[in-house]
């Protein structure tokens, strides 16, 4: 059987077992063991790794130069296993063609939930404080020109943002949702409007994002509006980023039955170099609140495809291959929420190989940090010299993922 890319006894979770995994003309042709070597253009060992879909985060920015929080994911993603990143609400109904040209230049995958605020993310917050941005009749208009981008529609609910026009952005967001037969991602933050008012409105197949946050959470961790959502079908996603996540709020809504249905990084200019680093640092917090690995992992890739109607997701023969390997090491480290608790993941993932369409990811240097970015002075060295060691690795010859493993570890 000729093949681009055969991967050799990995291991992987669905389906379990050893598997060998073909690759030919950017999609998945065979899965099986002991696959004929015959005709395979690049083979590569993957004995004692786990071989798994490419991951998609359900919420990230990459809209670089354009927006306060965008970054390119294309210097993360080599050495992350996130092949699909959903941008969610960097843009608007203004500024989604910018976003499509910034997307062409991209190595991977963007879907796109655009922003009710017609403005988008441009500035750190307050898109929705003119409720004339929110035009629904332009974002319906919108979505519907843009198919081949758009998977669903974000909406931003907090003081700062909404102003105020309290829940109007988010009925109107609805309303788009509505009429263009796509999800909703609701962010919830600091009220008015409460938690309350925005659970009470979604969808069953809507998202809400920073599910398990301490400041959306206040004294009620799990609240009657939350257990409703959850029975009702809205899907909790993760969404860490700087402050929207919390070890005791996750504990407590996983006691009470509240699981996550997808955990997402919500990567970001200002969440980049911490607390969340990356996606695979953040399903290492999922493993330390004690959820197990194959649950962790679909809720990175088959569970985010399913939520978008996205392509990939899956280990199966015809579907985009879209692939991650990784070292799952037995060494216990310590993981930090976005208030400082700390707590023990009792395996580190480290990638070696991320593919998109079977072609791997080159590494990448990543740009500076923008200026406007808070950064300590800890954190200021640390990047310098990752810069430094970075530089020197990718000019010595034959230098790859699997090198930079070894000396700069993929998590903190």
């Amino acid at each position: 059987m000729a093949s681009d890319l055969l991967l050799t006894g990995g291991t992987l979770l669905e389906p379990s077992g050893t598997f060998d995994v073909a690759v030919h003309d950017g999609r998945i042709a065979a899965i099986g063991p002991d696959l004929p070597r015959d005709g395979a253009r690049t083979v590569v060992d993957a004995r004692g790794q786990l071989v798994t879909p490419g991951l998609i985060d359900l919420h990230t920015h990459v809209h670089p130069g354009a927006t306060y929080w965008g970054i390119d994911p294309d210097p993360v993603a080599w050495y992350s296993g996130v092949t699909t990143w959903v941008d969610a609400g960097s843009a608007g109904a203004y500024t989604l063609d910018g976003l499509r040209q910034a997307v062409r230049g991209m190595t991977v995958r963007v879907p796109v939930l655009l922003n009710i605020s017609a403005v988008g993310l441009t500035g750190r917050t307050g898109e929705s404080k003119d409720i004339n941005s929110c035009d629904v009749d332009l974002a319906i208009e919108t979505v519907t020109a843009n198919r081949d981008l758009v998977a669903g529609i974000k909406v931003r609910i907090d003081r700062e943002t909404v102003g105020r026009n309290g829940i109007e952005p988010l009925r109107r967001g609805l309303r788009v949702a509505d009429a263009c037969g796509v999800p909703l991602m609701a962010h919830i933050g600091a009220g008015p409007p409460s938690v309350d008012e925005v659970l009470d409105l979604l969808r069953p197949g809507d998202l809400v994002t920073h599910c398990a946050s301490a400041i959306a959470a206040g004294d009620a961790v799990v609240r009657p509006s939350l257990v409703d959502a959850h029975r009702r079908g809205v899907r909790f996603d993760v969404g860490h980023g700087s402050g929207g996540f919390a070890f005791d709020v996750l504990e407590a809504q996983l006691a009470a039955g509240l699981e996550p249905f997808s955990v997402s990084s919500d990567l970001h200019a200002r969440s980049l170099y911490g607390p969340v680093f990356d996606l695979p640092t953040t399903m290492a917090k999922l493993l330390a609140a004690g959820l197990p690995l194959a649950e962790v992992v679909a809720a990175a890739t088959s569970r985010p495809a399913a939520a978008l109607g996205l392509p990939g997701g899956t280990l199966t023969v015809g579907a985009p291959a879209d692939l991650a390997v990784w070292d799952v090491r037995d060494e216990p480290f310590t993981v930090v929420d976005a208030h400082q608790q700390r707590r023990t993941s009792p395996v580190r993932l480290v990638n070696e190989a991320t593919y998109v369409a079977g072609r791997l990811l080159p590494a990448r240097l990543p740009a500076d940090p923008p200026p406007w970015v808070p950064l300590t002075a800890a954190q200021r060295s640390a990047l310098s010299a990752r810069a430094d060691g970075l530089r020197a690795l990718l000019n010595t010859p034959l230098v790859g993922p699997d090198d930079l493993a070894e000396q700069f570890p993929r998590h903190h």
